[in-house]
């Protein structure tokens, strides 16, 4: 274990890029030992997974990136799990059928084949949950079925075989409210009480006829810890004009650390080395310094540049140029502690697959053999703690799977414009507009 001397990072200027907090899941690590100090570092290697899985892997990646391109002009703090997002898009997609599987399988970056999907997440799901030393990470997966409706056997396989996901059988038409408390039970249960009352009662009706929920625990000890007594109010520029005052930890051993035109990055890894946080850092203007941000600020660090820039192959590249440092360099980095709730239909459709949130066009008849249900619901929270000792973070994902309540149906309950036409010319007889029904 490394000890840290304490000193803050003469880079006080951490914009963190919080939003991506990358654990590199996708880029697994192995330990070894500096006989000169004993100290434990990562060291980057081929992972032992298939071609298929590190297909898969490679895919989450662009669809991490394109989602966190949807999400970045939200404000504030950003947060997500692109990883168990997939997974519980994975099994919605085990029914999908017909243009809805196609417009899945491009905006998830899925493989069009469906076994090779389901066998790709199943064999990561084996493969990540022993990451060693230092590190927990629990990864559950969680069915509610409607009893009686005539779910398929072989949709019901997938889930249970890749996805460790038995269906519990319930009746959402007539007892909705107490199945709320039990998923969120479920959901507490398998992140450590993180999350509580994340399905709200009044989201299931009795038109829900499945329910699919994805939890996630992540907790991991840093390889070097940040000294607590070392930890002092800080300044955090959010822009140019602009601060608040953290707490700013600090630390000093050897890391994976990189500079180039876009940014400054470090790797900080957890107990085995099998996950890191990875920090970009971006620069300010055509050039990087190390040097704490001094008012008056005349260029600041363009945290929107980089985020422009954030592309598969540009953080295969940025990594790749990371260097294990051969003298101890010193970090600092603020505490913080936040949670997020994302709503993803609109996201999702504008990512590609706009099918499977409406009706008639939803095709899930690989659940049911129908062509009524779509995706009513589909929601993501995500929270994240890091301090001194190191990371704790989760997501709970659920997709909620209804049926189609009657036809469409067309209701003009606000002002509204008109026209009479002739269908044979098209000559517009009379326009107009109706902003009171009642006035005459």
């Amino acid at each position: 274990m490394q000890k840290c001397r304490g000193g803050l990072l003469r880079a006080t200027k951490w914009v963190l890029l919080a939003g991506l907090l990358v654990l590199l899941a996708y880029q697994v690590d192995t330990v070894r030992s500096d006989t000169s100090d004993a100290e434990q570092v990562s060291d980057p290697t081929t992972t032992a997974v298939s071609s298929n899985a590190m297909a898969c892997v490679q895919g989450n990646t662009a669809f991490a990136l394109e989602l966190y391109a949807r999400l970045k002009g939200t404000n504030g703090n950003l947060l997500f799990s692109p990883w168990r997002i997939s997974s519980c898009m994975a099994m919605t997609f085990a029914g999908a059928r017909g243009n809805t599987e196609r417009q899945m399988a491009a905006a998830l970056h899925f493989d069009a084949n469906q076994t090779q999907v389901h066998a790709a997440f199943a064999e990561l799901r084996h493969f990540l949950v022993k990451p060693g030393r230092g590190i927990e990470l629990n990864m559950a997966d969680g069915v509610w079925a409607q009893a009686g409706h005539p779910f398929l056997p072989s949709f019901l396989d997938v889930l249970s075989r890749s996805y460790d996901a038995e269906a519990r059988l319930v009746d959402f038409r007539s007892q909705a409210s107490s199945v709320a408390p039990e998923i969120n039970e479920w959901v507490a249960s398998h992140t450590k009480g993180r999350f509580r009352d994340v399905v709200a009662p009044e989201s299931l009706t009795g038109d829900t006829r499945l329910v699919l929920v994805d939890a996630v625990y992540f907790k991991g000890v840093g390889q070097t810890k940040f000294n607590a007594d070392a930890t002092k109010d800080f300044r955090f520029y959010r822009d140019s004009r602009h601060y608040v005052n953290c707490r700013m930890m600090s630390c000093t051993g050897r890391f994976r650390y990189g500079r180039n035109p876009d940014c400054e990055l470090i790797e900080l890894p957890y107990g085995s080395g099998a996950f890191s946080m990875l920090v970009l850092l971006p620069g300010r203007g055509s050039g990087l310094s190390a040097e704490p941000i001094v008012e008056p600020i005349d260029t600041f660090p363009d945290l929107e540049l980089l985020e422009s820039k954030l592309t598969p192959e540009n953080l295969s590249s940025w990594l790749a140029s990371a260097r294990w440092m051969e003298q101890p360099m010193d970090v600092a980095l603020p505490k913080f502690n936040f949670r997020t709730s994302t709503s993803l239909p609109k996201v999702l459709a504008g990512m590609g697959m706009p099918d499977a949130f409406r009706l008639p066009e939803a095709d899930f008849s690989g659940m049911d053999g129908m062509t009524d249900l779509y995706v009513s619901v589909a929601l993501h929270d995500a929270f994240v703690e890091v301090s001194e000792e190191g990371t704790t973070a989760g997501a709970v994902t659920q997709v909620h799977m209804s049926r189609g309540a009657g036809p469409p149906q067309f209701m003009a309950d606000h002002p509204f414009v008109f026209l009479i036409r002739d269908n044979r010319t098209g000559v517009v007889l009379f326009l107009g507009r109706v902003t009171d029904p009642t006035a005459s």
